[in-house]
């Protein structure tokens, strides 16, 4: 069921991305370093979380798809400077040259900075009409909160805390881990769901019950990362493995080792299981995704 949802869900998302992110547009450069970064593959986890969360919640996910796919620009923004010498330096990206390495490093962050901000202006402006304005108004700033400094950008500089690049007071490595896992992965995710339930119409009732499923599965994502990079090789991930390990960076696995991490994802997967029947009944889809992001190998 989850291969075939995926797949279909998917060709939604590339359709659209395909029809907002021109390569040769101008600035051509410009858009040449978006457009390598946004299709060099990956599972488009957040856009059809928010579709998937808009049909639980009664809508029609596509009415949603230009909007939701406003969250994929943003996270790969993220991705591109993430990849940035300033922070991962990483050169490889989904099996692919990241973009400061097939462009260079001012190019990057301009291509990071445009995704952010066209990332924004579609969830402003779709969907399209005036019966939708007060949904959409409500959208972006669910979103514009979750890449703030209290979100996922607030995750990073936690995050270069850390990891020893930046002087700090001493924390609990507990707080501080659970702090980055939530901010700067799980942010982002959390408004992905908030963003099908808002566009829905959901109550806040309503709304709260499928954050904390999102922040959940946030949570669940990033600590199936950090297994993967501490035991994945760079055929599976597309990208460098070990990396964590070598930078002292704080993960689960770092942290409290691999067996611990995985059995802690595997009671995560149980409770976000638990949390989507509740929500969607025994068949439904957000079940199957929160079991797919526990068990991928990628």
């Amino acid at each position: 069921m989850i291969a075939e949802l995926l797949r279909r869900e998917r060709e939604v998302v590339e359709s659209a991305l395909a029809e907002l992110v021109p390569s040769d547009a101008w600035p051509e450069r410009l858009h040449r370093a978006m457009a390598h970064a946004v299709f060099a593959g990956g599972k488009r986890i957040r856009p059809i979380l928010a579709r998937l969360a808009h049909r639980a919640a009664g809508g029609d996910p596509d009415d949603i798809t230009f909007a939701a796919c406003g969250l994929e620009l943003i996270h790969t923004y993220s991705l591109v400077h993430d990849d940035l010498p300033a922070f991962d330096d990483d050169v490889l990206r989904r099996g692919r040259p990241t973009v400061h390495v097939a462009f260079d490093e001012a190019t990057a962050i301009l291509a990071g900075d445009a995704l952010l901000a066209e990332g924004l202006l579609l969830i402003a402006r779709h969907p399209v009409g005036a019966e939708w304005a007060g949904r959409r108004s409500e959208a972006v700033d669910v979103v514009a909160e979750a890449v703030s400094a209290r979100g996922m950008v607030g995750g990073q500089m936690e995050d270069l805390e850390a990891t020893g690049q930046i002087a700090s007071e001493a924390v609990d490595p507990r707080e501080r881990l659970d702090r980055i896992h939530r901010a700067k992965t799980g942010c982002l995710l959390t408004a992905s769901v908030e963003l099908g339930a808002v566009l829905a119409g959901v109550d806040e009732a309503g709304r709260e019950v499928l954050a904390e499923f999102g922040a959940g599965l946030g949570l669940a994502f990033q600590i199936a990362d950090d297994i993967l990079d501490a035991t994945a090789t760079a055929a599976d991930l597309g990208k460098s493995p070990g990396k964590d390990a070598d930078a002292g960076k704080l993960t689960y696995v770092t942290l409290y080792g691999l067996d611990s991490a995985r059995s802690r994802l595997a009671d995560l997967e149980a409770t976000l299981v638990e949390r989507a029947v509740e929500i969607e009944g025994p068949d439904g889809e957000l079940a199957a995704l929160a079991t797919f992001v526990a068990r991928r190998r990628n």
